[in-house]
C-alpha cells in the first residue's frame, strides 16, 4: 500500500471515528474538522461566499477558505490528528 493509499484509508477511518465521538466537539473544533475535511477531499474552495445572513454557512466557508493553497494530504493528516485528539 502506498503512502497516499495509507493516508486515505486513515482519513476514511477518522471520518467514521468522528461520528462515534462520545462528546460533541465545540463549534471552533467542528469548524476545523469541516475545513480539514473539505480541503482534504475537494481541495481549495471555489464556491462563492454565502450571504451575510447565513452565519453558519459563512463561518464554514471562511474556515475552508483559510486553508486555501494547502495540500489535500496535509488537510487529511490534520483531520486525522484532530479526531485522534478528541477520543
Amino acid at each position: 500500500m502506498s503512502d497516499t493509499q495509507t493516508l486515505k484509508a486513515a482519513f476514511e477511518q477518522a471520518l467514521l471515528d468522528a461520528k462515534e465521538l462520545t462528546e460533541r466537539p465545540d463549534n471552533a473544533t467542528l469548524l476545523k474538522l469541516y475545513a480539514f475535511y473539505k480541503q482534504g477531499s475537494l481541495g481549495d474552495n471555489t464556491e462563492p461566499r454565502p450571504g451575510f445572513s447565513d452565519f453558519v454557512a459563512r463561518a464554514k466557508w471562511d474556515a475552508w477558505t483559510a486553508l486555501k493553497g494547502g495540500s489535500p494530504e496535509a488537510a487529511m493528516q490534520q483531520y486525522i490528528d484532530l479526531v485522534g485528539s478528541l477520543d
